[in-house]
């Protein structure tokens, strides 16, 4: 499993940011798919994850980050509007993820984008 992100970037507040994330290895029929971001300082924090029976957004961004797929190309994105200064971090895209005793969890991580949101 490969997973290899792009996108990341200096936005400002309010405005927009589309991560990609290349997969190989794998279907997305065979792993759940979806993000993680880390601030420093502070613990990962699990974005999102869908498989084919649901989806999970955090709290913290449901409303403003919508997650996707083209199965054709292989490839994963996270659409992120509205962003907020809170929003930085260094996002990974993740394969295999589950919502496990009240938080997510997952197997595969890419390398990590950086994200970073100025006020």
């Amino acid at each position: 499993v490969q997973l290899v992100e792009s996108g990341g970037g200096l936005a400002q507040a309010g405005g927009s940011l589309r991560l990609s994330c290349a997969a190989s290895g794998f279907t997305f029929d065979d792993y759940s798919i979806g993000w993680f971001r880390q601030a420093p300082g502070k613990e990962a924090e699990g974005v999102s994850c869908s498989s084919e029976i649901s989806t999970y957004f955090a709290d913290s961004v449901k409303g403003r980050f919508t997650i996707s797929s083209d199965n054709d190309k292989n490839m994963v994105y996270l659409q992120m509007n509205s962003l907020k200064p809170e929003d930085s971090a260094v996002y990974y895209c993740v394969a295999d993820c589950s919502f496990r005793g009240g938080r997510l969890w997952s197997t595969y991580w890419g390398q990590g984008t950086q994200v970073t949101v100025s006020s």
